[in-house]
């Protein structure tokens, strides 16, 4: 009885966040290596929380990666992997590579772990919902000099109709990362990026990153120095303290444009946790970093 009646509460703790996001909009940035884990429980895991949001009227939107299935697929055809300032170099063959395992593999995939729990979802390659421009990296060792990594795009505008008429329908859009650049050409591009800019287009309520960290940490290697909770005004000064660096550098500014952008709130959760998303959204506690102004 006892466990029925702590159930019974919890559900009475998320119903004033149910109340209050019905009808809005949520993107959430599905990555790490969970999506590769063998257990069938952690890779679904956020396919039903995906599934009960569509349940309570809140309307996800997921932005998918899959870096570590890019690697092995490299791998496989020969390709060595190769990382500028936390950026894939990208070739001609590379990319092909990349298209192929995001769009045409993992994006399937999603889309049937929501589906098969009993939700509904519509994939799409990004190369149909996003525009980009070719993404130049700053030469640390020559100031003023810009380096070309090749077919790496930074996003600069989002197809938002076939979106809103999934929105519309209580269909799930599933966005893997890539996008067309001016060339008409195929280009790869930082999901964290492209998550942030569906969640602008969108005039989304909540961003969720998902990866396998437990939110941004002081120390990386020590999840007891979690930061849960930062203001934008801080993140100048933790880029300078070297806290936030590498691969966590395009979350957060991500993060800083989506709240900037009209975004309540942007959160950063493990993934490998049970039901995170949902324990980020319905709970007066919360999971892992949140990212306010």
């Amino acid at each position: 009885m006892q466990d029925l009646i702590s159930k019974a509460a919890t559900l009475l703790e998320a119903l004033p966040y149910i109340q209050k996001f019905s009808g809005e909009t949520f993107v959430v940035k599905y990555g790490g290596s969970f999506m590769d884990s063998p257990d069938p429980a952690v890779r679904n895991g956020v396919a039903r929380d995906i599934v009960f949001l569509e349940a309570v009227e809140i309307n996800p939107v997921v932005v998918h990666g899959g870096g570590k299935a890019i690697t092995r697929a490299m791998e496989a055809a020969g390709l060595k992997a190769s990382f500028i300032q936390g950026q894939r170099v990208t070739d001609e063959a590379t990319v092909c590579v990349v298209d192929q395992v995001l769009s045409r593999e993992i994006n399937p995939e999603v889309v049937k772990a929501i589906e098969d729990l009993g939700g509904k979802a519509r994939g799409f390659s990004g190369a149909d919902i996003f525009k980009c421009r070719r993404l130049l990296l700053d030469d640390k060792e020559k100031p003023g000099v810009k380096m070309d990594i090749g077919f790496v795009g930074e996003v600069v505008e989002v197809n938002t109709e076939p979106l809103r008429q999934c929105i519309w329908h209580g269909i799930t859009p599933v966005i893997s990362p890539v996008a067309l650049g001016e060339d008409g050409k195929i280009y790869n591009c930082n999901a964290d990026v492209a998550a942030a800019q569906v969640a602008i287009a969108l005039k989304a309520k909540r961003l969720v990153f998902m990866s396998d960290v437990p939110g941004l940490m002081r120390d990386p290697q020590d999840p007891a120095t979690l930061i849960a909770h930062l203001q934008t005004s801080e993140v100048p000064a933790l880029k300078a303290a070297g806290i936030v660096d590498k691969g966590m550098i395009p979350k957060v500014d991500s993060a800083v444009a989506a709240i900037r952008s009209g975004v309540d709130k942007v959160s950063f959760v493990d993934g490998r946790e049970p039901h995170a998303v949902l324990l980020e959204i319905f709970t007066d506690a919360g999971v892992g970093t949140e990212v306010v102004l």
